[in-house]
């Protein structure tokens, strides 16, 4: 079967290809292979995975109405729980073996401009011409490559985690349809098509969010995440309008290329489309005040959350500001705001990660605080060094999360063995869990290492690399509130010391210590299967050999002595797309510093200290919290004091629903029983009792008795005769 559908899909690609425009002249010598197949094959799997849902919905429905219920297992799994497993992982291998051929191609090309494929005019009116097209450079296929990849080992893991779940072939189709939209969004070769993957995954979270529907707190989760990213997407949208009227296009070659030239630096309208361009991006990527939909999303299954956080959707406003970063070099107040915003997001979603219990919320924190630094990066014209801590976080937070998942599903299975109904989310009730969980517990240790900025592993490289730059750019000959930058500077440091001790806690209270499920319980705690841990596996080597990949120069030089073994290969990678925003900033900034403000020391100085200084807390914090008496949920008191407002978010959700949520509602009610109900309402209803009035007064005259008629019929020529005379 997969072979025949390979061979028709390929065909279709093929055709595809075929009937797209040549690629630019520049760009000639690298040849795409199959660009439009690596979007439309997640699109089937939405379909056939969905075709499978309906088969499987029908057949419930039906054992329902006999009187019982389907069996999972009756005769074996049936199609509707075999197919999926082998579609949706199947789908996402091939467009992911596919993004690799062409990412292997560019390699040896040393592209310089975009390759476009034009498949098709999408829209035209007027002067207003969209093409269904897709761009093809050296940003877009770092993204394909980290959702196809990352996005495979994600549904594998799905496999073993979903595999009992009653609506499985409708958690695949789901699965599917987003990294469709996903790709949509990367792939994109002008912004409307962007905007068309930007709502496909808003929209596919707000499915996988409330996947579980049923319940009523779930279901609000993912309304909450669907909502608050409208406000976002209307930034974009704005954005995309001012954009228009100044190019007449809205194709990112001509709208870059041009914009040298329609700018000026610091402009009031570059300033005015960059800042709604970011306020889309805020919303996506969950940046203050945005960020509270984010959170709530862990009501998904896992491995959602393992996919929006890390891979796809809340990496969208980064991959957004980094494409758009010709318009951001040129608005220095709108890269100044959203390094701003980013560093703030940073340190307050750190602090609220101190004081969780749950988890998965620890790990959301997590995601919003290092989003933040992406934001940070990209802010201080680093858009390299954002992609590639973009890069690393997709690696090590998907393990996470896909880690959190095991550990949740063996916690799931110790309760259910006793008919338990404690919290398996809580890590309060956990504890010695690497006595049953040991490549969990090992992978997961090397993804805390990695997001701690631990030397070797991928985290430190990306993320010293963002707070070295923010020192940098704060101290260049021109730079705009250099005091500021400082102040960025310092809150980041502070904010990457935050992440070592809450992530420390995290696995300290998971793993370490004492077991707290209890004796029954403990026993029927496991090891996930082989399917759920073999994409940690791949994961952790990621998470460990990932940052290699963009070792700076003073680094590779001076610390590391490895000379050409190491390079900074994603920062020459992405040269092309980010050249032209370097070239303003060197014009307008001038030479960024080559120390760090306040003390001084070069970046190796500063590698060297701000890793030792992560060691130092993760050693600390493992001894800080391994010495604590943890006690299970139920037994466990409220906190008090600051920490309490820790533990209830600063009590961000309740001050929202205080100024905006509950006004909003107080003025639908008086929308509808005054203006609705008690106004038009009553209009309306006025008008037909009258006219109910007016017929039945007339009917008393329809009597069917000719003097009656008479008598009325002199009446009214009377009337009429005294109106005229008088």
């Amino acid at each position: 079967m997969y072979a025949s559908l390979a061979a028709v899909l390929f065909q279709v690609g093929e055709a595809a290809s075929a009937g797209g425009q040549e690629a630019a002249e520049s760009g000639a010598h690298f040849e795409p292979f199959l660009p439009g197949l690596i979007v439309l094959l997640p699109l089937l799997g939405f379909v056939l995975n969905g075709v499978l849902a309906l088969r499987h919905a029908t057949r419930s429905a039906e054992a329902v109405r006999a009187g019982g219920e389907l069996d999972l297992d009756e005769g074996g799994r049936p199609l509707t729980h075999t197919l999926p497993s082998l579609i949706g992982p199947g789908v996402l291998l091939l467009a992911f073996v596919i993004t690799s051929v062409n990412f292997a191609r560019m390699l040896g090309a040393h592209l310089e401009e975009p390759v476009v494929v034009t498949y098709w005019t999408w829209m035209a009116t007027g002067t207003f011409s969209v093409d269904a097209a897709l761009q093809l450079d050296q940003l877009s296929m770092v993204m394909m490559m980290i959702v196809t990849g990352v996005g495979f080992l994600i549904h594998v893991f799905s496999v073993g985690y979903m595999k009992d779940d009653p609506g499985y072939p409708r958690y695949f189709a789901y699965l599917n349809l987003f990294i469709f939209f996903m790709l949509v969004l990367v792939m994109g070769a002008n912004y409307p098509l962007m905007f068309v993957g930007w709502e496909g995954v808003g929209l596919c979270s707000y499915l996988l969010i409330g996947f579980w529907f049923s319940d009523r707190e779930k279901s609000d989760a993912g309304k909450k995440a669907f909502i608050v990213n409208r406000i976002g997407d209307l930034g974009f949208l704005v954005a995309m309008f001012y954009l228009f009227t100044t190019f007449g296009t809205l194709d990112f070659v001509p709208i870059f290329a041009g914009a040298e030239g329609a700018f000026a630096y610091g402009g009031a309208l570059v300033t005015t489309i960059t800042l709604f361009f970011f306020l889309g991006a805020a919303g996506k990527s969950a940046q203050m005040p945005l960020y509270v939909w984010l959170p709530d999303a862990m009501a998904g299954p896992t491995p959602v959350s393992a996919l929006i956080h890390a891979a796809t959707m809340v990496t969208a406003g980064v991959y957004l500001v980094a494409r758009s970063s010709v318009l951001f070099a040129l608005a220095p107040v709108a890269s100044a705001t959203v390094a701003g915003v980013g560093v703030l997001t940073a340190l307050f979603a750190a602090t609220i990660a101190l004081k969780q219990n749950d988890i998965k919320k620890v790990l959301a924190y997590s995601t919003v605080s290092q989003l933040g630094y992406m934001f940070v990066g990209v802010g201080v014209g680093a858009y390299s060094a954002g992609i590639f801590h973009l890069m690393t976080h997709a690696f090590f937070k998907a393990l996470l999360f896909l880690g959190a998942g095991a550990v949740i599903h063996s916690m799931h299975v110790a309760y259910h063995s006793t008919h338990s109904h404690e919290d398996g989310q809580d890590m309060r009730n956990m504890g010695g869990l690497r006595k049953h969980m040991p490549i969990t517990c090992a992978t997961m240790w090397i993804a805390t290492l990695a997001i701690a900025g631990i030397w070797p592993f991928a985290g430190f490289f990306s993320k010293d690399e963002i707070i070295w730059q923010t020192a940098a750019f704060g101290g260049a000959a021109n730079a705009p509130y250099p005091a500021l930058y400082t102040v960025f500077w310092l809150i980041a440091l502070a904010a990457a010391m935050l992440t070592a001790f809450y992530m420390t806690r995290m696995m300290v209270m998971t793993f370490h210590g004492e077991n707290r499920t209890g004796d029954q319980e403990e026993k029927a705690l496991h090891e996930a299967p082989a399917v759920m841990w073999a994409p940690l596996a791949v994961l952790a080597v990621l998470a460990v050999v990932g940052g290699w990949v963009n070792v700076s120069e003073h680094l590779r030089d001076s610390i590391l002595g490895l000379g050409p073994l190491t390079s900074g290969w994603l920062h020459e990678w992405l040269h092309p797309i980010t050249e032209q925003a370097q070239h303003i900033q060197d014009l307008n900034l001038g030479v960024l510093a080559e120390s760090a403000p306040i003390v001084g020391g070069g970046e190796v100085v500063w590698a060297v200290l701000s890793g030792a200084a992560a060691i130092a807390v993760v050693l600390v914090s493992f001894r800080y919290v391994g010495g604590q008496k943890i006690v299970p949920a139920a037994e466990d008191v409220e906190p008090i004091g600051f920490a309490k407002v820790l533990y209830n978010k600063w009590y961000v959700d309740e001050l929202y629903d205080r100024i905006i949520v509950q006004p909003i509602l107080a003025l639908s009610r008086f929308c509808w029983k005054v203006i609705d109900v008690g106004i038009i309402d009553g209009i309306v209803n006025g008008v037909g009792f009258a006219a109910r009035g007016v017929g039945f007064v007339v009917s008393m005259f329809q009597t069917g008795t000719l003097n009656t008629y008479a008598f009325i019929l002199t009446v009214g020529v009377l009337i009429i005769l005294g109106v005229s005379i008088f």
